[in-house]
């Protein structure tokens, strides 16, 4: 008798669910039908918490129903059916409780989206899933993306792999092998400014000395001149017919694979070459100095990698300590490819290359720089680059030819602008000896 109290004698704090409240659900609705924008996770959060708030409840009345049996008191029949009419309730929280943490398993968590590429975002989003795959004359959709810095067909939830991926724990060894772009050597920041001022070094005169009693003191010198970094603006667009937001897979591709990486491309270009005229950044490339062989430096039959070394020195004689090299794909391939009189490769072991490095340095492999020649330097101290707007896609059907022809404009544009603190800290100059 005691253990049948303790189960079931909670009627009054949950009554029976009527035909209607099951089929409704009567607690919480949420993603796939569900109400109130809630992710599984957070629902299945609080009905556990609902559930044990009436299992305490639950205890109580127990714990005075069998004080009331110890005293000779008997359960009354209405007690008894108000007690099986609990424990009924009770069992239903219990199954759905279990149904939203089997869903939210399943799906992972609907609110961390930073192991979606940008296409599953901009798909899974509640703008674009309030569309139901139909934009109107005169609509537009605008979504950004915080998370791109590159597009790599490593990456998890890159392009190459449009569906959502299960996360398993540990350490993701594929993102070691992740492409690097120029702009993963450059030390990041933000702004919500159109144009950043910043202090240039443009000469250090170093006069310390040793001093005696009484004599005076040498005189350095630092020069700094204001310089200004406009924040600039790179943008395309694609044309797409209005059934492709109905076909989501094929959306994101075309966002990931296309638009993303095209930003991405330019980008490497102008924080590489932009020559600063007109609407163009002013890009490293620019700037460097041109490689010197450093004086005493003794080098015989100088070859393309004693070369990178030599510029690094160039840096560090600068007072700035090299952190990268960008290279041609095709000149850091030949690099890769130099053997030693036995055959063997001097720098690659074909069977376990973890990224490209060379004298300890990363090495980005982008086709924006030219064949055959090279860039180095203090990348993260002596530049920095000003998001002043990351990545954003907007899809609009306003333009009239769209509207006649059932098509729509996805545009995808970032805002970004490139300091650099001391040029004489970056070099650049031929991969190959004259």
């Amino acid at each position: 008798m005691r253990k049948m109290i303790l189960m079931s004698s909670a009627a009054a704090l949950l009554g029976p669910m009527t035909a209607a409240e099951r089929s409704k659900g009567r607690f919480m609705r949420g993603p796939d039908g569900h109400s109130g924008g809630k992710s599984y996770a957070e629902m299945a959060a609080e009905l556990k918490t609902h559930f044990d708030t009436k299992m305490n409840e639950v205890k109580g009345i127990a714990e005075s129903a069998l004080a009331k049996a110890e005293r000779g008191e008997p359960l009354t029949t209405q007690g008894k059916e108000l007690a099986d009419q609990a424990l009924s309730g009770l069992t239903e929280i219990k199954m759905r409780l279990d149904e939203f943490e089997q869903k939210s398993s399943r799906r992972g968590s609907d609110d961390d989206r930073s192991q979606m590429s940008v296409g599953d975002q901009f798909i899974n989003s509640d703008e674009f899933k309030a569309l139901n795959g139909n934009l109107s004359q005169g609509s537009k959709l605008t979504i950004e993306m915080k998370t791109i810095t590159s597009l790599s067909t490593n990456a998890d939830g890159s392009a190459g792999a449009l569906t959502r991926s299960e996360r398993v724990a540990g350490m993701l060894t594929q993102m070691q092998n992740r492409q690097l772009r120029v702009r993963d050597l450059i030390a990041p920041g933000t702004t919500s400014a159109g144009s950043i001022e910043y202090p240039q070094e443009t000469g250090f005169t170093n006069a310390a000395a040793m001093t005696a009693e009484g004599a005076a003191k040498s005189e350095s010198s630092l020069k700094y001149g204001l310089k200004t970094a406009p924040v600039r603006k790179i943008a395309h667009w694609m044309r797409a017919s209005t059934e492709i937001l109905a076909d989501a897979p094929a959306l994101g591709s075309m966002i990931d694979e296309r638009l993303r990486y095209g930003l991405a491309f330019k980008e490497d270009g102008q924080l590489l070459n932009g020559d600063g005229t007109g609407i163009n950044l002013l890009g490293i490339n620019a700037v460097a100095s041109p490689y010197v062989k450093p004086a005493g430096a003794i080098v015989a039959g100088e070859t393309p990698i004693d070369r990178l070394r030599l510029a690094m020195l160039q840096v560090t004689l600068a007072e700035y300590p090299a952190t990268g090299f960008v290279l041609n794909p095709i000149d850091w391939t030949n690099i890769e490819l130099v053997k030693d009189a036995a055959g063997g490769y001097i720098l690659a072991n074909p069977a376990a290359l973890t990224g490209p490095t060379l004298w300890g340095l990363p090495v980005v492999e982008t086709q924006t720089q030219a064949v055959g020649k090279f860039t180095t330097g203090a990348w993260r101290m002596a530049a920095q680059i000003f998001d002043r707007m990351q990545a954003a896609v907007t899809v609009s059907s306003e333009d009239r030819d769209n509207f006649i022809n059932n098509l729509v404009t996805i545009l995808a544009e970032e805002r970004l602008a490139l300091t650099i603190y001391r040029p004489e800290a970056f070099v650049t100059g031929n991969v190959n000896p004259a």
